[in-house]
């Protein structure tokens, strides 16, 4: 029954990709979009919820690992997907173009499960080099002269950063010794039996080369440009679960250093470049003139935080995982209300879209509580995580590490915050009137349904952990 529902699951969106290319329809390639997300998130609930899946599959499998990242996948494509039905009803564009955005919605989703499923270092490698093939066409899909930049830039930087990941996995061969695989389970197995030198060299390349897809600071570069010259339905999916699949490769060589002993190094590298990119984040959010381009520096500072947390362990590690999860809810919620926000305004400027509450009560709300909740306002789920890392900076006698770290989230929740009630409190500009009442129309109850039901989530989580995914958290903290 497993290996059905993984081979659905990653077979299901190949044919129907193919169909969609051939037929090219744009009212049935998006029937085809919405069917492949339902059944996405049916088979990952099936999968998340059997006990009795671990490790059957050879290439691909299920593990108490992965099943957050899975989960964390599925329900924020279906939720993007609810969100795109209205959202691409106002296209301009012709109807070929509409049907390639889509199947290349398709293709990335694809990827990115893959990506999540794969039991191997090689095959996660090769289906991350993936989702930048299938995202680097939506990320170019407006055509402007600032998206095809951002897509260059976008394949270049993460070219660069998979051709380091893979001197990493060449090391990491060279560290085995005569163990020639690289599936995980029998990396973590055999990991005592490594060389030591060429495994710590060898998390060099891999943070590096995978952190560069996980928008990690210095290697960032991309992101930015990338998440705020996408469709907002992408630069959904980019910050919230793109970035996401990359931090599990991260995680999975991690444990296989834990596992031999040699983490400290490692340890180091992942804070000194978490606090990088809280740095980077506090630096460039104050003066940003771009409102999309803001939530992508915040994606910078919740990667770093991630960073963080996973070098101090302990503790640390379910915090992470909440954080995983509020970061990814929140923040889809947040790029999704951005979309709402340039349909209104058509502009992606700050100062030029001032007044939402007075444009478009709705919107102007959830950009509002999309706001309290990536910056840990309580009962936001990211509060927890934010102050069970503070907790664990304290215990471990980090003092100056804590004041750092509390330090560059306040400065990043000025800046981001200052931004967020201009927009929402400002006066309506008079020459933009015109244009917000004429795309009132634009704006459908399907665009409003997704960030209410996400944001819901992230503020009940924050009180209160249903039994089940409890459960899930708890055995995802085996892998860390």
């Amino acid at each position: 029954m497993t290996d059905i529902i993984l081979s659905v699951l990653l077979i299901f969106p190949i044919i129907s990709g193919l169909i969609m290319f051939l037929i090219q329809k744009k009212t049935f390639n998006n029937i085809f979009l919405n069917i492949y997300a339902l059944i996405h998130f049916i088979c990952t609930l099936l999968l998340v919820f059997d006990k009795d899946i671990q490790n059957k599959g050879h290439y691909f499998a299920v593990d108490d690992t992965n099943k957050i990242f899975l989960l964390i996948l599925s329900f924020i494509f279906l939720m993007v997907t609810i969100y795109n039905n209205g959202y691409q009803k106002h296209f301009k564009y012709k109807e070929k173009k509409t049907c390639h955005y889509l199947i290349m919605i398709t293709a990335f989703v694809w990827a990115m499960t893959g990506a999540i499923l794969a039991t191997d270092l090689g095959i996660a490698w090769v289906l991350v080099e993936a989702t930048t093939l299938s995202s680097a066409y939506l990320i170019y899909f407006n055509k402007t002269k600032n998206s095809i930049e951002a897509a260059w830039k976008y394949v270049f930087m993460c070219s660069i950063g998979i051709a380091l990941a893979f001197i990493g996995i060449i090391f990491l061969n060279i560290s085995s010794g005569n163990i020639n695989t690289l599936n995980y389970a029998e990396l973590a197995n055999n990991a005592k039996l490594f060389n030591p030198f060429w495994l710590k060299l060898s998390f060099v390349f891999i943070l590096f080369g995978f952190g560069t897809k996980m928008g990690l600071a210095p290697v960032h570069f991309w992101l930015p440009d990338a998440h705020s010259e996408s469709p907002s339905p992408i630069s959904a999916l980019l910050s919230a679960t793109l970035l996401n699949s990359a931090y599990l490769v991260i995680l999975r060589v991690f444990k296989i250093l834990e596992i031999a002993n040699s983490s400290i190094e490692a340890r180091i590298m992942l804070a000194v470049i978490g606090f990088l990119s809280l740095f980077i984040t506090a630096v460039f959010v104050y003066h940003i003139k771009n409102y999309k381009r803001m939530l992508a520096y915040s994606s910078i500072e919740n990667m770093g935080i991630l960073a963080i947390g996973t070098s101090l362990g302990g503790a640390a590690y379910f915090a992470v995982i909440l954080h995983l999860i509020g970061h990814s809810l929140a923040k889809a919620s947040f790029f999704l209300s951005s979309g709402n926000i340039l349909e209104l305004y058509e502009t992606k400027n700050i100062k030029s879209s001032s007044g939402i509450l007075s444009a478009n009560k709705v919107t102007g709300w959830l950009w509002i509580v999309s706001f309290l909740a990536i910056c840990a306002f309580p009962t936001s789920v990211l509060f927890i995580s934010e102050f069970i890392i503070i907790k664990t900076m304290i215990l471990k006698e980090y003092y100056g590490l804590c004041a750092l770290f509390a330090i560059l989230l306040t400065f990043v929740i000025y800046g981001i915050g200052k931004a967020v009630i201009k927009m929402a409190y400002g006066k309506l500009n008079e020459e933009k009137t015109q244009i917000v009442n004429e795309n009132k129309s634009k704006i459908t109850v399907s665009m409003y349904i997704p960030q209410v039901i996400m944001l819901t989530m992230v503020f009940i989580l924050g009180i209160y952990i249903p039994d089940f995914l409890n459960d899930i958290i708890q055995a995802a903290l085996k892998g860390f």
